[in-house]
């Protein structure tokens, strides 16, 4: 092989520097560039969230408005909701009989089912559906009302979008899955009463004295009251995913998606620092 054919062969092949470089640079940037969007999400939604703040300490209110919201997650959720508790409750039953059994303990399957479904099963179950139907709704509403330019309509006719949209939306999932929460935990211990009722006989009367004997409030109101911050949490993403949305048809379906997502991610996270929180102040 003569001298120009090894010149030539040679000028085809990269530098192996540059190869091995190549793939870190580009993850790098990557890299980067995702811890940048994910910081970048949360600076918005942290502006997002005080300009919802304002608008819900200033006059005027929308409670018209607060009131159609109230029945859109409150009594439309109500059905679903129960279901949800009610299956839950039938599962509980099921396994903790069973489990109870092995051990000799049949005895405290009361005490058992009323705990599981009301510190544990009914809050977070209802966060997950209300999460699932509600945010997805607001979502989906939300991105469409912001493709469709009827938000700037709004802003245009000088009334403040996020009293109007936001604030009444999350307000409404506030008050809203406290309420929620009681009817699954509810339907939860009827449907596991009724299970084990099928079974053995077991009365509703000592069913009750069992379950609730040496209860108190501190046991049952913090797991309730929590889900206050689930509602928070749902309307508050939900309401900042909607009217954050571009890009048309394609968009609504993502914040639809995202609004579901995003908003059970965060709820689920919340529950493990709310029960540690709870652990801390109610012993």
């Amino acid at each position: 092989m003569s001298d120009g054919e090894i010149t030539s062969v040679s000028t085809l092949a990269p530098p192996i520097a540059g190869r091995s470089n190549t793939p870190s640079l580009f993850a790098a940037g990557s890299m980067i560039r995702l811890v940048g969007g994910f910081l970048a999400w949360f600076g918005n939604l942290g502006m997002f969230s005080w300009a919802v703040l304002k608008a819900a300490l200033t006059p005027p209110y929308e409670w018209r408005e607060l009131i159609r919201q109230l029945d859109e997650v409150g009594s439309k959720s109500f059905p679903l909701v129960t279901l949800a508790g009610a299956a839950v409750g039938v599962i509980i039953s099921l396994e903790a009989r069973y489990s109870l059994s092995r051990f000799g303990a049949k005895s405290m399957f009361p005490a058992t089912l009323v705990y599981s479904v009301i510190q544990v099963m009914g809050p977070i179950i209802t966060g997950l559906v209300v999460s699932g139907r509600v945010g997805a709704g607001i979502g989906a509403e939300l991105a469409s009302m912001k493709v469709s330019e009827q938000i700037d309509a709004i802003e245009a006719s000088a009334v403040n979008p996020y009293r109007l949209l936001a604030v009444t939306r999350i307000l409404a999932c506030i008050l809203m899955l406290p309420l929620l929460t009681l009817a699954a935990d509810a339907s939860g211990l009827m449907a596991g009463w009724l299970a084990q009722r099928l079974v053995e006989p077991l009365s509703f009367h000592q069913f009750v004295s069992s379950g609730f004997s040496g209860a108190t409030f501190d046991a049952f109101l913090p797991p309730t009251f929590k889900t206050m911050v689930y509602g928070l949490i749902i309307g508050l993403i939900a309401s900042f995913t909607g009217m954050n949305t571009r890009g048309g048809a394609e968009g609504v379906g993502r914040a639809a998606t995202n609004s579901v997502v995003l908003g059970s991610l965060f709820l689920i996270l919340a529950d493990v620092v709310l029960v540690k929180f709870i652990l801390v102040v109610f012993p």
